[in-house]
């Protein structure tokens, strides 16, 4: 569309200097897409150009209406309503630009790695439990990015960083040594992150029960916290594994390969993957070089207490801690170390994006200017993908409790619900038990990716399972039965002997509501560029939907396999390929499959 708008601002700039005798900036001359009530495709927005005609909106809209039909052979029509000219653009033109967009495999992309390198970091879990909603959403999201970053041109590699180490992690190994009895994911039958998980809601159960048993004794509960035995033996193992203790670094490398396996089992589940891994253990330490480095270089300095800091109050934040007193390092001096790390690992990277919940906002402005003052080429163009939190009906979870939404449960269900609405309403006929359970999650993954991407990753959203499965309103189904359908008109055409290789098409036989719809389609190319500004999936969902309700409304009065007009039938073929394969790419950005049948 913004060729049009180029072809249509050159016009109206000579239009306006034939009718009122002046020259313009470029800059005011602004189109829009028609209202839907309105005749017209593209609008001009005539209030600016009144200083310049000395004239009413509606009559500078009047003469420069009757000048663009008179001149152009782009424009067929005008209608002034108020302030704005409404222009109808040519049958020939956008029967042209249909066909043009057709022969585009795959329509909107950019010529692949013809943009700079970009790092998306996204799941980053912790590894003493399994992946729960909050992940879901943090996992589609950034696979997503990452996925329109390389359809507009980038070359991208995705990342995670796993954080595998901290008192978070020897809690849940105490309490295996505590209680478990050598239990295995073998022994159990549980995956192993689930293995892990049950061992950390088993420590937090037990360290209540001895906070409570100290209170009980006397002590106040400052005192209670800090002196239950079992926090005191979490902290020493944690002591014991920074000095190389063999048996607990053992241990700690056994149960996190039990949750690694997990993790995998889960992701490949998602259908989302990662092409190169970072392990906190690997990686806290790294920073340190870095804090010396910017002593030297009185980017940092040191309080009495042996404490290094940085002041960023004249740029708006405030004082950071990077080293405490006793030289360890903060989770901002292993992500300083991190982010330098990354930038030798893959030379050329321009930016990272870190797809992280909105309550590390600070964190991330803090980091981004440190790099900053470090010299680090290119660190005013990281970004923080702050996406807000997926709230339950009942409440926020908690991991310590128990009272997570399970990643895994939640797909299994949503599978479930999906496949019982298929046998329901007798989808399933014929299907052997493999097509079934492949269609049940093509559907069901489909309608919660789906939902947990059609919000703006800056709101925070309720997860309702029940809406997001829906086959009516914005829904992954809804756009997956439309794109089913319209598929099987095509097979159907196939099976009939109709042509429908696309060729050249008779302009005359569009009629206004299918001008309409290839005008929305043909808007997908600004629509890909834009999410990918924004780093906004949303943007691609909410197309989707929209170009699905129109073409859903088009379908219901144009038949394709009835209709006898020969030229009309092969219009129509060629809109629903369109409509086929737009759909199909932009859904796979998504990370959503498109079923052959539903």
């Amino acid at each position: 569309m913004r060729e049009l708008d180029q072809l249509l601002t050159k016009s109206a700039i000579q239009a306006i200097k034939d009718c009122f005798g002046d020259n313009v900036d470029p800059g005011i001359i602004q189109f829009q897409q028609t209202r839907v009530e309105f005749e017209g495709h593209r609008t001009l927005v005539v209030f600016p150009l009144t200083r310049i005609s000395k004239l009413s909106p509606e009559a500078t809209g009047e003469k420069l209406g009757q000048w663009l039909v008179q001149h152009e052979d782009l424009i067929q029509s005008y209608q002034v309503v108020k302030g704005f000219l409404n222009l109808s653009v040519s049958a020939d033109y956008w029967t042209n630009q249909l066909l043009r967009a057709s022969a585009m495999n795959p329509y909107g992309f950019q010529e692949p790695e013809s943009k700079p390198l970009v790092m998306v970091e996204y799941s980053s879990p912790n590894t003493n439990k399994p992946l729960h909603l909050g992940h879901l959403r943090n996992n589609f999201l950034g696979f997503s990015v990452a996925q329109i970053l390389k359809a507009a041109g980038h070359q991208v590699k995705k990342v995670q960083i796993i954080n595998d180490r901290g008192i978070h992690i020897c809690k849940s190994m105490v309490a295996w040594q505590r209680f478990g009895e050598n239990e295995t994911p073998e022994s159990s039958g549980l995956k192993g992150d689930k293995l892990v998980g049950k061992y950390y809601v088993a420590f937090d159960r037990a360290y209540k029960e001895e906070i409570q048993s100290l209170l009980a004794n006397g002590a106040d509960e400052d005192t209670a916290k800090k002196e239950a035995p079992l926090l005191i033996a979490a902290q020493e193992m944690l002591h014991q594994w920074e000095k190389g203790e063999p048996a607990v670094v053992e241990l700690w490398k056994q149960m996190n390969g039990w949750v690694y396996d997990g993790f995998d089992a889960t992701y490949a589940e998602m259908g989302v993957d990662f092409d190169h891994l970072y392990y906190e253990s690997n990686t806290y330490l790294l920073g340190k070089d870095e804090i010396a480095r910017g002593l030297k270089k009185n980017v940092f300095f040191q309080k009495d207490d042996g404490s290094v800091w940085i002041d960023l109050s004249e740029d708006g934040l405030d004082e950071k801690l990077l080293l405490r007193k006793d030289g360890t390092a903060v989770y901002m001096t292993q992500d300083i170390g991190t982010a330098i790390k990354r930038y030798e690992d893959f030379p050329g990277l321009d930016r990272q994006i870190y797809t992280v919940g909105n309550e590390q906002e600070y964190h991330f402005k803090v980091l981004f200017k440190i790099l900053e003052k470090l010299g680090v080429p290119g660190a005013n163009r990281n970004f923080h993908l702050s996406y807000g939190m997926v709230e339950l009906p009942e409440g926020k979870m908690k991991s310590r409790e128990g009272t997570v939404v399970d990643a895994d449960d939640l797909l299994k269900e949503m599978a479930e619900t999906a496949q019982q609405m298929a046998i329901d309403l007798g989808k399933v006929e014929g299907l052997d038990e493999e097509a079934i359970k492949t269609l049940s999650k093509q559907v069901g993954y489909g309608a919660l990716k789906y939902f947990l991407l059609k919000v703006s990753p800056t709101k925070s959203m309720m997860f309702d399972p029940k809406a997001s499965i829906d086959f009516i309103g914005n829904t992954g189904p809804f756009i997956q039965f439309n794109f089913v359908r319209a598929s099987s008109v095509i097979r159907k055409c196939q099976e009939a002997g109709i042509t429908t290789d696309i060729g050249a098409i008779d302009a005359e036989a569009w009629d206004e509501l299918e001008l309409r719809l290839i005008q929305d389609l043909l808007i997908w190319p600004e629509t890909l560029e834009l999410a990918a500004e924004q780093y906004d999936p949303s943007i691609i969902a909410n197309h989707c939907y929209e170009i699905t309700k129109a073409y859903s409304r088009w379908y219901q009065d144009h038949s394709i396999l009835k209709e006898s007009n020969t030229s009309k039938q092969h219009a129509r073929i060629s809109l629903t390929k369109l409509f086929i394969h737009e759909i199909e790419i932009a859904m796979k950005l998504l990370g959503v499959e498109m079923p052959e049948r539903m």
